[in-house]
């Protein structure tokens, strides 16, 4: 992956449309964005985020487990009502399904 801002990009606008209240896996972003072995990359990608209007808490492993690095994410997940079962986010009830592939995505 050369052009790794541009795959920043292209993850951050992605995860910028999962709605308040749902949640995607890193799995889900990567294939969306036509990389579906990606999601170690939309990790990193996520990881290195400094733009606050990101929602990153919005996105968790693909058995819904938290970031462990992540301090506020639990709290965050929690004050938009996304049901948990146990430690883990319940996937089945708050897994974003998004109508469309997001590959096509611009980057102005």
């Amino acid at each position: 992956m050369r052009d790794v801002a541009g795959w920043n990009a292209r993850v951050y606008q992605a995860v910028k449309r999962i709605p308040r209240g749902r949640v995607a896996t890193y799995g889900q972003i990567a294939f969306l964005l036509g990389r579906s072995r990606g999601a170690r990359q939309v990790g990193w990608a996520l990881a290195s985020c400094r733009d606050g209007g990101v929602p990153c808490h919005r996105v968790v492993d693909r058995n819904g487990r938290l970031a462990p690095r992540f301090r506020e994410q639990r709290a965050r997940l929690r004050a938009e009502r996304v049901p948990f079962a146990g430690d883990h986010v319940d996937l089945g009830r708050a897994r974003w399904s998004p109508r469309r592939a997001l590959a096509p995505l611009r980057i102005d």
